[in-house]
């Protein structure tokens, strides 16, 4: 016994970057820092490609492209990962999304940008369940918190470099150069992650079957999902006809086949797993919306200079990385579940500030602060439900369950992000300045948010 004693002190000193770790981490750190510039980067290029292209008014759909197929990604990467383990998929993911850069790069047609487009939503989906499945498995319980607080911090260099740096070579250069170069500078650095992945992949076994079987989603449901979602956001861009068939049908498609996607229970908030599935994507449609709607706000109301609002985007990427570290040092601490009430609560205030950013009598930053709370909700409640998530899963299930988180991470997006628009449309139509039409969006997005403050606690392990 004693001399078992310094052994186990040594493991529990053991950190992301000893020896028994370091690779894994190296590895995950590195995917997340290449998957995030490139996704970060391309953004500001695709309204330039699009009317290079000729392809304006199908804008949408591009842009929209890649959330929808990041659910049939994620599904195909989360049944892969239960098979064999997370490192293969993780693997094909990357390789996929350099692929992905050169079909956009070499673009003569819009659909063909809408189709590198889509692609690279399926890579990105694939590397996202991965990355989650790969850290429930490489990992320790008191080491996940802060791999995926490391995961968080990846994204900061991406999120301030990424997006400026791409608008000025596709300013001064072409925006084809933005792609062929994040090919370029992506390659080698995922050749040599594929290649380290591929090393520890014959060191480690697939997860052993449990005696918990749960009916694995079909990749045809998943497609269907994705076809629906992908309407439903093209439908919500415009109001005639066709866009109103094209709403309703990727409703419909959502309607009969989302559920097919997740744990049983979900839309009831069952405990455990079903509850931290649908709090995934109450947080999620709160906050994205948001980042979506304060910048409209403080562009086309309270008139604020462009760079102030890059500089509110920098600080909610700084502030979410912060956030995830702190929660990841609270773990022994606080319970997961009072972390993601406390994450919904920021988030609600942050709701509260962005509403009372529309007073003319208040400054405008009182809006852009709302970006930097609620990022700090974020920080604190999406690695928590992640952890809880995988706490709530056997390790052949693990893949399934961060399938189910990424599913309803964009079902929550969308579906929240139509809502309002349709709320802030029909402000809009009430013929006043645009200021009804901002609070009635803002103030829908009190609900999920103060909802999933209060289902907070049935998404806690026994």
């Amino acid at each position: 016994m004693a001399e078992q004693a310094p052994a186990r002190a040594e493991a529990a000193a053991e950190g992301l970057f000893s020896r028994t770790y370091a690779a894994a981490t190296a590895s995950f750190a590195g995917v997340m820092f290449l998957t995030g510039f490139a996704a970060l980067a391309v953004v500001p290029t695709l309204p330039v490609a699009a009317q290079d292209l000729d392809g304006v008014s199908l804008y949408p759909m591009v842009a929209g492209c890649f959330v929808a197929a990041s659910l049939l990604g994620g599904v195909l990467g989360g049944g892969w990962a239960d098979r064999a383990g997370a490192r293969r998929p993780l693997a094909a993911g990357l390789v996929l999304a350099v692929v992905t850069l050169l079909v956009s790069a070499t673009s003569t047609t819009i659909w063909q940008l809408a189709a590198g487009r889509f692609l690279d939503g399926v890579a990105g989906g694939m590397v996202a369940v991965s990355i989650n499945t790969a850290i429930g498995q490489a990992y320790p319980d008191r080491l996940r918190p802060r791999a995926l607080a490391l995961m968080s911090t990846c994204w900061i260099v991406p999120s301030l470099a990424g997006p400026p740096l791409a608008g000025l070579v596709a300013a001064w250069w072409s925006w084809r150069a933005v792609f062929f170069g994040l090919a370029a500078l992506t390659l080698l650095p995922a050749l040599a992650v594929v290649a380290m992945l591929r090393s520890r992949s014959r060191q480690a076994a697939a997860p052993e079957p449990s005696d918990e079987r749960t009916p694995r989603p079909a990749l045809l449901v998943a497609a269907a999902v994705s076809a629906g979602a992908a309407l439903a956001q093209y439908g919500i861009s415009g109001w005639d006809l066709r866009h109103l068939v094209c709403t309703a049908t990727g409703l419909a498609l959502l309607a009969v086949f989302a559920a097919r996607l997740l744990p049983p229970g979900t839309w009831r908030a069952a405990r455990g797993l079903p509850a931290t599935v649908l709090l995934r994507g109450l947080a999620s449609g709160v906050y994205f919306t948001l980042e979506a709607f304060v910048p409209l706000l403080l562009d086309t109301v309270r008139r604020v200079p462009a760079a102030v609002t890059g500089l509110a985007f920098t600080g909610a990427a700084i502030a979410w990385a912060g956030a995830s570290w702190v929660q990841g040092r609270l773990h022994e601490r606080c319970p997961r579940h009072r972390l993601v009430a406390a994450g919904a609560l920021l988030l609600a205030a942050a709701v509260a500030l962005a509403t009372a950013g529309t007073l003319p009598a208040l400054p405008a930053l009182t809006a852009a602060s709302a970006m930097l709370l609620a990022a700090v909700g974020m920080g604190l409640l999406v690695p928590s439900l992640t952890l809880l998530s995988l706490s709530h899963s056997p390790p052949d299930r693990q893949g399934y369950a961060s399938s189910a988180m990424q599913t309803t991470q964009n079902l929550g997006q969308i579906t929240v992000m139509g809502l309002a628009s349709a709320l802030f449309h029909a402000g809009l139509g009430t013929g006043s300045t645009g200021l009804a039409g901002y609070v009635a969006a803002f103030g829908l997005l009190l609900v999920p948010s103060v909802l999933a403050a209060l289902l907070a606690a049935r998404a806690r392990t026994a």
